[in-house]
């Protein structure tokens, strides 16, 4: 056999295969295999897949009832109550928008840029309004505000009015509503802004100001483009927080679509008309969505400087100083000292009746509830993130991003893409067993402790998801090189490595879990079974009695458990500002 050489005329080993060279066919076969194994998703892939699917479940069954006829009931809402439906959620995300941005973007400017006396407290406490829902700044409000309440009382005792003697705005009305959302959902925008002014350079605003632009101007001009990516995600977040509110808007009598998928649902009857309305308000979602994707996309502002150096602060002295801290003690104030001032008052003066063992009774069911579903929560979040680790292709962070697209669906859309196939598959379980056996099997999915923690889950995976994606960004890749080294598969990588190094990052997912689901009220109205009653609906049953003073024992609990979470943010923030020079 001659020898064989390489183009450059060098001899070529003769042990290697020649031309025209074929494997056996057992090689051939053992090839394809290793390569479609190469190919097939792993286990972590196809539990990325798995939450992904059972997330986009509720969503998909509420938009496959689009075209459902009615019989009539649709062309009924639509003729009636739609346009109030459409004009209501539009005038109110208007009205929250504008108010969420000017405070959250104002305050954060102010606690960021200038020195004052009380700024180092204000900086954190501005975070404060995010421990009180709404609906309990709504009952709260309307208590303090209402005719007999103690701020018109003390008005007619002062100036002798009688009822026809003044004008007083009435709370309880579509204004009202969207201020008490401002007041707890301006901390969004806080947080955000907040963070990106922090980011900035000084070097920016210091080529404004020897262009001739002055503070205001450098801050409209430089400092807020900037910035603007940042606020459009926070008003974005307020404002899917105002399309998913029920309690506020239901107890200010306000028709919005989340008070009319829960009455077109239990008070008509018509399910498939629910979920249609449900379907209406997944576009004012994604129209949200894309607006905020579309506004980001427009413009974009970049940092042309290699130095960087921390923004300084304004020392503020006299009617400037005390403008400021007024600016930015007023939010507080009026969004968690005033409401926890009531609670307490109202609590220790009268309060729930059955504060004791019925009381412990329904706090104990919302800390299981809540419990549960945090920890599903972080289980689950785990898994997503630690398997778009290993794989980050194209097709996992897609799952990744429907996984957590549930906090942008409101839960009375969850709740009616939960129940109708639950109900679905009650009604053909219980057909089957009465034609077979004669024995009704009754409900068996709706109205379960098991869809109502789906419904949490769907609703807060994101929550969880986006804290433990964040932590584990963090870990460099070579120790997951090292564990496997050492014999470690992936997962005795995750809970013997990874999880011990997110300790941190794990509680406070699970903790802002916790806390959302103590507060949530749509799905756990619409989903809950109907002998489980927790704090926020214990809440709400109180307060649509007009019960007020009884209510504000289980509204205080809630407001108790949600500051937990809001310190170890205010820390986070406190730990992140820059070293200026002291207050």
């Amino acid at each position: 056999m001659a020898n064989r050489t390489t183009p450059a005329g060098l001899p070529l080993d003769p042990r290697l295969p020649g031309p025209g060279f074929s494997p056996p066919p057992s090689a051939q076969r053992g090839g394809r295999r290793a390569f479609s194994a190469r190919r097939l998703p792993g286990p972590w892939a196809l539990a990325t897949l798995l939450v992904a699917a059972l997330v986009a479940l509720p969503v998909l069954i509420v938009a496959s009832r689009v075209f459902v006829p009615t019989e009539g009931v649709w062309g009924h809402l639509a003729a009636t109550v739609l346009p109030r439906y459409v004009g209501n959620t539009l005038a109110l995300s208007a009205m929250v928008g504008a108010g969420v941005f000017v405070i959250g973007t104002g305050t954060a400017w102010l606690v960021t840029m200038c020195r004052f006396p009380g700024r180092r407290v204000l900086e954190w406490a501005l975070l404060l309004p995010l421990a009180v829902p709404a609906y309990v700044m709504a009952y709260t409000y309307t208590d303090l505000l209402q005719y007999v309440g103690p701020v018109q009382t003390a008005l007619r005792d002062a100036f002798g009015w009688g009822r026809d003697d003044y004008w007083f705005p009435n709370v309880r009305s579509l204004g009202g509503a969207a201020a008490m959302l401002t007041l707890v959902l301006y901390p969004y925008v806080y947080l955000l802004a907040r963070a990106a002014f922090l980011e900035q350079s000084v070097c920016v605003l210091e080529v404004s100001r020897t262009l001739g632009a002055g503070p205001w101007r450098g801050f409209f001009k430089v400092a807020l483009p900037l910035a603007r990516p940042a606020i459009v995600a926070g008003v974005a977040l307020a404002l899917m927080e105002v399309l998913a509110d029920f309690g506020t808007v239901q107890y200010f009598a306000v028709d919005t679509f989340t008070t009319g998928i829960y009455r077109t649902w239990f008070a008509l009857g018509q399910p498939v008309a629910a979920a249609q309305l449900a379907a209406v308000l997944m576009l004012f979602v994604l129209a949200l969505l894309a607006m905020e994707r579309w506004s980001r996309g427009q413009a974009k502002y970049f940092h042309t400087s290699s130095k960087y150096r921390s923004l300084p602060s304004y020392a503020l002295t006299g009617w400037r100083a005390a403008a400021a801290l007024a600016a930015c003690a007023l939010p507080l104030l009026l969004g968690f000292v005033v409401p926890g001032w009531v609670l307490v008052g109202m609590t220790l003066e009268d309060g729930d009746p059955l504060f004791g063992e019925t009381f412990l009774r329904l706090a104990g069911n919302s800390f299981t509830l809540a419990g549960i579903t945090a920890g599903l929560a972080v289980l689950l979040a785990s898994v997503v993130a630690y398997g778009l680790r290993l794989k980050p292709t194209p097709l996992l962070r897609g799952a990744a991003r429907v996984a957590g697209m549930g906090y942008a669906i409101p839960g009375s859309v969850i709740a009616v893409g939960i129940l109708i196939p639950a109900a679905a598959f009650d009604n053909i379980v219980d057909a089957f067993m009465r034609a077979q056996f004669g024995v009704s099997t009754g409900l068996i999915l709706s109205g379960t402790i098991v869809a109502l923690v789906y419904a949490y889950l769907v609703r807060f995976l994101a929550v969880s998801f986006n804290t433990v994606e964040a932590s584990l960004g963090k870990i460099r890749p070579t120790m997951d090189q090292a564990a496997r080294i050492l014999g470690h598969g992936p997962g005795a990588t995750l809970a013997r490595v990874h999880a011990p190094l997110m300790k941190g990052s794990l509680l406070t997912a699970g903790l802002l879990v916790f806390v959302d689901v103590m507060k949530e009220l749509p799905a756990t109205m619409i989903v809950r079974p109907f002998n489980l009653d927790t704090l926020a609906i214990r809440v709400y049953t109180l307060a649509s009695d007009e019960r007020l003073a009884e209510a504000s024992t289980a509204a205080l609990a809630i407001v108790a458990v949600g500051i937990l979470p809001v310190i170890l943010l205010s820390r986070a923030i406190a730990g992140s500002r820059p070293g200026a020079p002291g207050d």
